[in-house]
């Protein structure tokens, strides 16, 4: 069964037909302006299971220098997913319509968080990105 997701305005829809995985929070200073808080909720997705439903036209990029990446809903301006060399290789988790079953495996970047991102429970922290997590 697929999972579904879309927008604020619900105007760009898309589903995955596989499951989601690896999800992770990211505190870095660049995902709390890119996700606009505290930090992402984001999971991987397996190549080829991502499609867009409605919408593609709306979306726009900011792609580094890396070939990394985030699309966005150029009406409401949420971020969507996220791409590398041209192939969406993840979702954001609050843009999801239904339950992808999973848990967060891990907080990343906690080093360098915001004084004011206060985070709970049980879920490994890790100061950088875990070479082997």
């Amino acid at each position: 069964m697929a999972i579904t997701g879309e927008c604020f305005c619900g105007e760009v829809t898309f589903e995955v037909s596989g499951d989601v995985f690896d999800a992770r929070s990211c505190h870095c200073s660049r995902c709390r302006k890119a996700f606009s808080g505290a930090g992402s909720a984001y999971a991987l997705v397996q190549p080829g299971t991502f499609r867009w439903r409605k919408g593609e036209a709306l979306l726009t990029s900011y792609v580094n220098k890396e070939s990394a990446g985030l699309q966005f809903c150029r009406v409401c301006g949420s971020t969507l997913c996220g791409v590398f060399n041209g192939e969406v290789h993840g979702v954001s988790l609050g843009c999801l319509n239904d339950d992808p079953k999973v848990i967060l495996a891990r907080h990343i970047f906690v080093g360098s968080k915001a004084s004011w991102d206060m985070i709970g429970g049980e879920t490994p922290q890790f100061d950088e990105y875990p070479i082997d997590p």
